[in-house]
């Protein structure tokens, strides 16, 4: 009787599906942020081993079953799940977002969000581009515009679903967060896996929901081996050929480099030193993929000191930079699209080491992905 009782009585205002149909109701920008701060900060529905299966329950906007969530927390299922629905704000051009979070009571979190990247600065500032844009991070493969480490994964919604985004525009991506990243350590494999199977899945779970029938199958399979710290020559700063050590100890003040593995697919080509709290001291990276160079193209206008290509007119020109005493940056024109290149270093004491590694970085590697010849002048 007291069984019967309790399974015909309403679910509690917490459950599950009544959050569902809160988190899918519209909400102004500000309801919607108190909402969101509300649900991630407590428990939203526990999924109890002791409870039973439950079936139709699915977690982070319908993407993930129980297997799913569990392969995330080693086989654990006594996860507690919180989310904010995905809503499509037709005022502002930031596009669909959602926020996701289960939580372990071991301590473990992970964290998803669907959002539109931010162009202004990589990202959402410099922290994305910080994070998700690392030298730990190794492309998914396949023709996919993402990446995966041990601690972080992130995938664009495929084009051919949501559509091209205009030109100015970031892509819209899923993005994943599972807690603290030991940037001195090794890439755990396995821990890869898990998140790049996790992101997959939710970029099928919201493809479904806008009626797209063609799932991104496991990438596991042709992920690349993890980068790697490597000894350091002196005429090949960061592995790149040619690109030598400017004075006699300008490389010996940093930990020795992690550098992208090298893949086809990859969008961009990351070196970083000495990563502190997700922020390296120094990188020089490449964004070879238009889609996310279009991330820096305003912040190629608005920099220090303008930096253009030997050969620019006033009429036509290869690119835009700049050159300040915390970053160097150009953004190039070439025949597979915008390309980004930048070195940046944590405070203005770097300055010269900057401008002495620019020009070079920039022409051998433009050399390498065939948008050479390019030669930089640089401000006096």
């Amino acid at each position: 009787m007291v069984a019967a009782a309790i399974a015909a009585a309403p679910p509690p205002w917490w459950h599950w599906r009544r959050l569902r149909r809160l988190a899918r109701a519209r909400w102004t920008p500000a309801v919607a942020a108190a909402l969101a701060g509300a649900l991630l900060g407590g428990t939203v529905v526990a999924w109890q081993a002791d409870a039973g299966p439950f079936h139709e329950e699915r977690a982070c906007w319908g993407a993930l079953d129980e297997d799913d969530v569990a392969d995330l927390f080693h086989g654990k299922r006594d996860i507690e799940s919180s989310e904010v629905g995905v809503s499509y704000d037709s005022i502002s051009s930031d596009g669909p977002s959602g926020l996701c979070e289960l939580k372990s009571p071991r301590g473990k979190r992970v964290r998803a969000q669907l959002h539109r990247l931010d162009d202004r600065f990589g990202g959402a500032r410099d922290k994305w581009a910080d994070e998700y844009l690392s030298a730990r991070m190794t492309p998914l493969g396949g023709g996919l515009l993402g990446m995966v480490s041990d601690t972080r994964a992130w995938l664009a919604i495929p084009e051919g679903c949501i559509g091209r985004p205009s030109k100015d525009d970031g892509p819209l991506v899923v993005d994943v967060e599972a807690g603290w990243t030991d940037y001195r350590g090794d890439v755990d494999t396995d821990e890869r896996a898990r998140l790049a199977r996790a992101v997959v899945k939710l970029v099928n779970g919201h493809m479904a929901d806008r009626g797209c029938d063609s799932p991104i199958g496991d990438p596991t399979d042709r992920l690349a081996e993890p980068a790697r710290f490597t000894t350091e020559k002196r005429d090949a700063v960061c592995g790149v050929k040619g690109l030598s050590a400017p004075g006699k100890n300008v490389v010996s003040r940093y930990y020795r480099p992690l550098v992208t593995t090298a893949s086809k697919d990859a969008p961009v080509r990351t070196c970083d030193r000495d990563v502190l709290f997700g922020h390296p001291s120094l990188r020089l990276m490449t964004v070879e993929d238009p889609r996310l160079a279009v991330l820096y193209k305003g912040l190629s206008f608005d920099g220090g000191r303008e930096v253009s290509a030997v050969g620019d007119t006033k009429k036509e020109s290869r690119g835009h930079g700049f050159l300040r005493e915390d970053m160097g940056l150009y953004q190039a024109s070439c025949q597979t699209g915008e390309v980004t290149f930048l070195i940046r270093a944590d405070d203005g004491r770097r300055a010269a080491d900057i401008r002495r590694l620019l020009p070079r970085y920039v022409a051998l590697e433009a050399e390498r992905i065939g948008c050479g010849p390019l030669r930089l002048r640089l401000p006096s």
